[in-house]
């Protein structure tokens, strides 16, 4: 008796013109989150003069940290709402939902009044905003990697998702670059009274823009062929099932992400201030050192993501997760040195190898979930990570310092991380030129003539 052998699904023929489109859509929705965590970041002493004046410059900054971290308490509630939504009405619509969140959030924050016009109200009014941008967060990363992915040629998935990272890069460097600049043109009077107010309202036409690309976008082919599939008929997802049914693949996932976001959050958010808080460096060279190190991350960004696509996901961030165990402890010791070149050297050794991460899971983190459920359980698995694990990095390893005294505490800290990630690789399968769990194959048409 002959067996009769499945049907092979016809492969999805994917438009290059709408792939380009999407990738730019996405991207600059990361660049807008990243644009704001480079302002907010390097403009903080004067956010707390403008909004929590105590006296006491600690405790402004404190404050000004405090609502900064809100918004990472918010972004697993905002996974847990954008990504199942995502999956049942669609990835399109849901990310132009969050772009809208995202750029108000951040354009409301340049129209509070002072603390000195309005009292209380003021640092009450920055909360809410921070919490809606935390919010919008939460399905915004998820979103924007499923969307790319589920566009993209499976031969050609890894390149075109390091674009997305790319958006990442240059966000935090136009926001920690245009609060460089101000800094410098303007007297630290008219920056508190109005210069600070500037960076966050040009997140306004920022916003405009990356809503027309994302709206001018129609849905990705595997959301469209999952919704036909059911007949136009797309029932709810619970929750329970994007977590219980998926706890494998949400596992590997927070694992992915731990190394991922504790490696990125030491590099670009925690070392300024170690920098110059613990070595005593100058915070101006400090800043262009850093910024100097995200410009050369930039240019790798694509090329290694076109090598994940070659030779596959997990030999790249496996190599990164080696990486961090093998030189972390090197890196941070030349940076200690404290010369411009020793720690431009050090620095610039962990930007690269923090490249194998960027470059890579924007296409690994969505391959590890089907089509019914990729926004909504990424979304959670990415978020609870980077709340717990990543966001807490400055906070856990400042204190970690303060408790042993021991200045190699963010090479420890960055070496444990990297013996999880390279777990969670080990357990992980290759995704490289492979369809997406659930979706039919995808190629890449011709371009038009």
């Amino acid at each position: 008796m002959k067996t009769r052998k499945a049907k092979t699904p016809e492969p999805t023929v994917t438009d290059p013109a709408l792939v380009k489109r999407a990738v730019k859509a996405a991207a600059l929705g990361n660049a807008m989150e990243w644009f704001d965590f480079g302002v907010y970041s390097y403009i903080a002493v004067t956010l707390g003069k403008v909004f929590f004046p105590s006296g006491n410059p600690t405790a402004q900054l404190l404050s000004t940290f405090g609502a900064f971290a809100a918004a990472f308490l918010v972004r697993p509630l905002g996974g847990m709402v954008f990504g199942p939504l995502g999956d049942r009405v669609g990835r399109q619509k849901v990310l132009a939902l969050t772009m809208i969140m995202m750029a108000a959030g951040t354009f409301a924050i340049g129209l509070i009044p002072s603390y000195a016009t309005i009292g209380v109200g003021a640092p009450i009014l920055l909360l809410v905003a921070r919490l809606v941008q935390g919010f919008s967060t939460g399905g915004e990363y998820a979103g924007a990697s499923t969307f790319i992915a589920e566009y993209a040629p499976d031969k050609r998935r890894g390149f075109l998702g390091s674009w997305l990272e790319f958006g990442t890069l240059a966000g935090y460097i136009a926001g920690a670059g245009l609060v460089t600049i101000m800094t410098a043109l303007l007297s630290a009077d008219d920056l508190t009274s109005w210069g600070w107010r500037i960076p966050f309202l040009v997140a306004g036409p920022m916003g405009i823009i990356g809503l027309y690309l994302r709206l001018r976008l129609e849905e990705t082919p595997a959301f469209a062929a999952e919704a036909e599939k059911a007949e136009n008929n797309r029932p709810k997802t619970p929750l329970r099932e994007m977590v219980t049914g998926q706890w494998r693949a949400l596992l590997l996932c927070i694992g992915l992400v731990l190394v991922f976001n504790v490696t990125d959050y030491m590099l670009l958010s925690y070392m300024p201030s170690y920098l110059t808080g613990q070595l005593h460096y100058d915070e101006t060279h400090g800043l262009l050192v850093v910024l100097g190190v995200m410009a050369v991350m930039m240019i790798a960004q694509p090329f290694v993501g076109a090598l994940t696509d070659r030779v596959g996901r997990r030999p790249v961030i496996a190599t990164g997760c080696a990486g961090f165990l093998l030189l972390s402890v090197p890196a941070l010791l030349l940076i200690r040195q404290g010369s411009l070149l020793a720690v431009a050297l050090g620095m610039g050794a962990l930007g690269l190898l923090l490249v194998c991460f960027t470059a890579a899971m924007p296409s690994a983190l969505p391959a590890l979930f089907p089509t019914k459920v990729r926004y909504g359980s990424l979304s959670i698995g990415f978020n609870v990570s980077v709340s717990l694990f990543g966001g807490t990095t400055p906070l856990v390893v400042t204190a970690l310092i303060g408790a042993t005294g021991n200045m190699m505490m963010p090479a420890y800290y960055m070496m444990a991380a990297a013996v999880i990630g390279g777990f969670a690789v080990w357990r992980m399968a290759e995704s490289a030129g492979r369809p997406l769990p659930g979706s039919a194959p995808s190629v890449a048409g011709r371009h038009a003539e």
